[in-house]
């Protein structure tokens, strides 16, 4: 993009009602797409109860996290089929489509039946529906991010990558939170187990009706729609690209090495807060009534501490606040993780204070990551390069929690086979950073 585009670009984004809606709309967006997966964590025991019934409690544990897994696993194709839509049509049109089909088929799976009801059908329906939810997903991180980054001025990219990123899986969060509060004390006990489980899916309506918000309320990102008035044109001189220059040449090598930066902020992610709710299920105990208020208030303190992150990116810069976030984690996460382990489920202030030092750091981890990302391609791959580093990491630090799981014999071994893969996820993050260029501004530049 030239100085000119970019200049009508900061003008274009600088007032009026696009930039609001379409940060509200991102953030949402990207808050249900974690709400979305998050609810499966929440109900992981009755879900291995009902539609994977085997001897082994952990092997049982271990089926509900490779349907997980299947979702995640899905999530770079759907980023490359919608993230090449959103690059050619424009973010918000796929964004009202992705939306919507996360929410169904979110709630679709309240209505797979039970083992018992259905036999192995009801395993199969309901991975079936994984990988269509995965598939959409990886179309929600398509659009979302560049959506709100791409219509903020450029001082606050920094900052709506982290409200995006970790604001928003904060968010979705603390609504599966709500949600699992809410129906838990509906269905209580072996009630929750036999039938409430699958209000919690149900809740995922609520993302399709986020889609008719976009649809009415959410402008075009003004940056795209510079660059496709620029290549209308005719004043774009340099080659057109394809998803091939996104794995070839040397966008390809970039793809690479952001790929690792994803996987590494990811499994940060996974092994801690994703893992949060199972942790506290089978490791350390807590209450069910307790456990959904432990989770909430650490959810809602990410808010805050990621956008802080993305934000302070735009001072330190990308890349040295990734560094400095990954020289702590290294140490951190690992001893949090251990003294959780260690402490009376009980001792409900101790667990609250810990869980909200574990999500703060692991989620500040991959706060600048998205607009990383987002600076490190032209505005014409840029839906594609992003989701496709984002998901595939991702999708790879989404599958640590199976094997913490499956290398696990009992439940008393999980919190060291976790600790040794949270180490080893920070050092990828942290080596990958390390041979990274710093990208702030990026935007602007080209």
């Amino acid at each position: 993009m030239n100085n000119k585009t970019a200049g009508s670009t900061q003008s274009t984004t600088g007032t009026g009602r696009s930039p609001l809606a379409a940060a509200f709309a991102s953030v949402m967006g990207w808050a249900f797409d974690l709400f979305d997966l998050f609810i499966l964590l929440y109900v992981a025991g009755p879900v291995g109860h009902q539609i994977f019934p085997v001897e082994s409690e952990t092997l049982s544990l271990a089926l509900v996290f490779v349907s997980f897994a299947v979702s995640i696993v899905m999530r770079p194709g759907g980023a490359a089929i919608f993230g090449g839509f959103a690059d050619k049509v424009g973010r918000k049109r796929i964004m009202v489509v992705v939306l919507a089909g996360v929410g169904l088929s979110t709630a679709a799976m309240g209505l797979v039946p039970s083992y018992a009801a259905a036999g192995m059908l009801a395993p199969i329906l309901f991975l079936a529906l994984r990988v269509v939810q995965g598939i959409f997903v990886g179309g929600v991180t398509a659009v979302t991010h560049t959506l709100g980054t791409e219509s903020v001025p450029p001082r606050y990219r920094g900052m709506m990558s982290g409200l995006i990123g970790g604001g928003g899986a904060g968010l979705g969060a603390a609504m599966a939170s709500v949600a699992f509060i809410i129906i838990s004390a509906i269905f209580p006990g072996d009630a929750f187990t036999e039938t409430g489980w699958r209000y919690m899916f149900f809740t995922g309506l609520l993302g399709a009706v986020l889609s008719l918000f976009v649809l009415r309320k959410v402008e075009e990102s003004p940056v795209w729609l510079a660059a496709k008035a620029e290549k209308a044109s005719g004043r774009q001189t340099t080659k057109p690209l394809s998803f091939k220059d996104l794995v070839t040449g040397r966008y390809g090598r970039i793809t690479i090495l952001n790929i690792a930066v994803a996987a590494g902020a990811g499994a940060q992610y996974y092994l801690t807060s994703g893992f949060l709710p199972t942790y506290l299920d089978v490791v350390t105990p807590v209450d069910e009534d307790v456990r959904g208020w432990v989770l909430l208030v650490a959810s809602l303190i990410v808010v805050v501490a990621a956008t802080g992150a993305g934000h302070l990116s735009e001072r330190l810069g990308r890349r040295r606040t990734m560094l400095v976030i990954g020289a702590v984690n290294l140490v951190a996460l690992p001893v949090i993780l251990l003294v959780i382990a260690r402490t009376d489920p009980g001792a409900t202030v101790t667990i609250v204070l810990l869980c909200c030092l574990l999500a703060t750091l692991a989620n500040a981890a991959y706060a600048p990551v998205m607009i990383f990302l987002n600076e490190r391609y032209p505005t014409e791959i840029r839906s594609r390069g992003t989701a496709v580093s984002w998901n595939t990491g991702f999708m790879l630090g989404g599958l640590l929690p199976t094997f913490v799981t499956l290398l696990s014999p009992t439940t008393e071994d999980i919190p060291s086979r976790l600790m040794i893969f949270v180490a080893g996820a920070v050092l990828v993050f942290i080596i990958a950073v390390v041979r990274s260029p710093e990208t702030r501004g990026a935007i602007e530049r080209g």
